[in-house]
């Protein structure tokens, strides 16, 4: 204590004011209220809502609160959020349910006052200068071992996506090595890589690169760059359905070296089905289909599909299904290829 009063007078001055500022940055950090249908209130930090579920953490919590975004009734806020409608708009805003109606939020952008029934914000997102916060990752790993031949396989399924004001870019990486006495070594790896500029109602510009390696199919490597436009036929707070149409160049290579490179322009047409907010189930989609323009009565589609069941502690089971087929393989190479994946992971949210 003796040395503490002899400490010089701006030392003590930094001293209290560090304090004032940390206290000041506690309340501010826990200003947003919430009430619910059951008139539970929490007052806290909301992080975040997707996918029908809103983020929120608390001073009094060791662990963020998830909260389905249907049971809440009031919210405030005077933080400045990413907010997406079910309209496709994207506003920068604060948050705040309109005084005697619990119905309706009131945003602010710049000089407009929007209000919107509380079922149409699909999307709140906390804008954050970091690069993680407005990060979503996930990666599951399978292993399957039989005595029978010694056969073992692993698996896996991987993603990755990032989400700005009026982009949102995504990456994904699947692999399965199958293993066994007496047979060679299967492998099958595709992976893919996208981005996506959103515009006024619901329409979205689209650049995506796809590349699968398939020895059922006798592909060393096959890449695909493909450029168009999309749109959300659904968004709402517990499925979006979107559709995309443009065109495609593929370039084909085969593990046979005496067969020549292929190149093809192709047209696509994509169904992209994502349901969440069912209970701990969520269901993911996309169905491509991709005619040659350039090869006729060539014809080639891919189907993924993934349902997941989450588990505490952000882990997850989750069973895929990928699917490629085409109308006019390489000699010696199969129509069809499939693939059933079963993991268990974990994600970034």
């Amino acid at each position: 204590m003796l040395k503490l009063f002899k400490t010089p007078k701006w030392h003590a001055y930094i001293f209290f004011l560090s304090l004032s500022l940390f206290s000041i940055s506690q309340v501010h950090a826990q200003k947003d209220t919430l009430i619910l249908k059951n008139k539970d209130k929490l007052i806290g930090d909301i992080k975040e809502m997707n996918k029908g579920v809103l983020t929120i953490e608390t001073a009094y919590s060791d662990s963020d609160f998830q909260i389905k975004w249907k049971d809440v009734i009031y919210v405030s806020s005077d933080q400045t959020y990413l907010i997406s409608l079910s309209n496709g708009r994207r506003i920068n805003s604060q948050l705040q349910t309109k005084t005697k109606d619990s119905k309706t939020i009131t945003l602010t952008q710049g000089n407009e006052i929007i209000e919107t029934n509380i079922t149409d914000v699909v999307y709140i997102k906390a804008i954050e200068n970091n690069f993680i916060s407005r990060l979503d990752a996930s990666l599951s790993i399978g292993f399957n071992f039989s005595k029978t031949n010694n056969l073992t396989q692993f698996s896996v399924l991987s993603n990755l996506g990032y989400t700005a004001d009026k982009w949102g870019f995504s990456a994904g990486y699947n692999s399965v090595r199958s293993n066994q006495d007496d047979v060679d070594e299967t492998k099958r790896t595709d992976a893919n890589i996208g981005a996506k500029y959103f515009m006024r109602h619901d329409w979205f510009a689209l650049a995506n690169a796809s590349f699968l390696s398939n020895d059922e199919q006798l592909l060393k490597l096959r890449s695909s760059t493909q450029g168009g436009i999309g749109k959300y036929i659904v968004h709402s707070n517990r499925i979006y359905f979107a559709t995309g149409t443009g065109l495609a160049w593929t370039n084909e290579n085969y593990t046979d070296p005496t067969i020549d490179t292929k190149n093809s322009l192709e047209a696509f047409l994509s169904l992209e089905l994502n349901m969440f907010d069912f209970d701990d189930i969520s269901l993911y989609s996309k169905f491509v289909v991709y005619p040659s323009l350039t090869e006729k009565d060539r014809l080639r589609t891919d189907l993924n599909l993934n349902l997941k069941y989450d588990l505490p502690l952000d882990f997850f089971v989750q069973v895929g299904l990928t699917h490629n087929f085409d109308s006019k393989p390489i000699e010696g190479a199969a129509e069809t290829d499939y693939v059933f994946q079963t993991t268990l992971g974990w994600e970034l949210d």
